[in-house]
């Protein structure tokens, strides 16, 4: 017999969240895995070299812009006034945010596993193979950076919109998700090319830029609770 006194936990809303992530976000989700499926072929199916050096640099662009459907979940529910239900039945804001946190980086999966496996299944099939330097620039650029693009993009946008009132457009954190997400990439690969220019490893600059953007997801995450008192969650209606 269960104790009156025990408290039960609140249930997980992980799932529900990656679904409506999905929903709410399937227009950007296919926008983005779309042209990157047209890019991919294109370029595969043209030229064996312009595929691997280009489909590497828009990777992370495009993966952003697949994974707004997390940041669409949680502006659309602080607005709707979900979370002062939510945080009523005791799940904090942290819980709250790790749960589009990571109904983004699942956004981003998708994105990444359709998208390159028929790029790469064109490339390969055109007879090319794929090189060092292509599964390097993969492994440790693209794949990571999309990732940390857009864990960086949806956190920064989460924080936004807590601490504004959020309207559709691009002046609201969802319209400028991209832009954030996309900003880091621009960065990096600025940094490679001054690297290149120098005659330096361009690795460096690829593992710092990525180290700083997931350490910098990670801090904010765990400055939730100080930095993002209950009442900024709440309806601004």
């Amino acid at each position: 017999m269960v104790s009156p006194l025990t408290v039960e936990r609140p249930p997980s809303l992980l799932s529900a969240t990656i679904r409506r992530s999905i929903v709410v976000g399937r227009i950007y989700l296919l926008f983005g895995i779309g042209y990157l499926l047209v890019f991919g072929i294109v370029t595969g199916l043209a030229s064996g070299p312009a595929f691997g050096s280009l489909i590497t640099l828009f990777l992370p662009v495009f993966a952003v812009v697949g994974a707004l459907g997390g940041m669409m979940v949680f502006t659309n529910d602080r607005l709707k006034g979900v979370f002062e239900y939510l945080i009523a039945y005791g799940i904090s804001p942290r819980r709250l945010f790790a749960n589009v946190l990571v109904a983004t980086l699942v956004l981003v999966s998708i994105v990444l596993g359709v998208s390159l496996t028929v790029g790469l299944g064109v490339y390969l099939a055109r007879g090319n193979t794929i090189s060092a330097g292509l599964a390097t620039d993969l492994v440790v650029y693209s794949v990571p950076m999309s990732y940390a693009s857009a864990a960086f993009a949806a956190t920064v946008g989460m924080f936004w919109t807590s601490l504004s009132s959020p309207r559709s457009g691009m002046n609201s954190p969802v319209g400028l998700m991209p832009i954030i997400g996309i900003a880091p990439s621009l960065v990096t690969i600025g940094g490679i090319g001054a690297a290149a220019t120098v005659g330096v490893s361009p690795l460096p600059v690829v593992i710092c830029a990525v180290a700083v953007l997931a350490g910098v997801v990670l801090l904010m995450l765990r400055q939730v609770g100080r930095l993002m008192p209950l009442e900024r969650l709440l309806s601004p209606a």
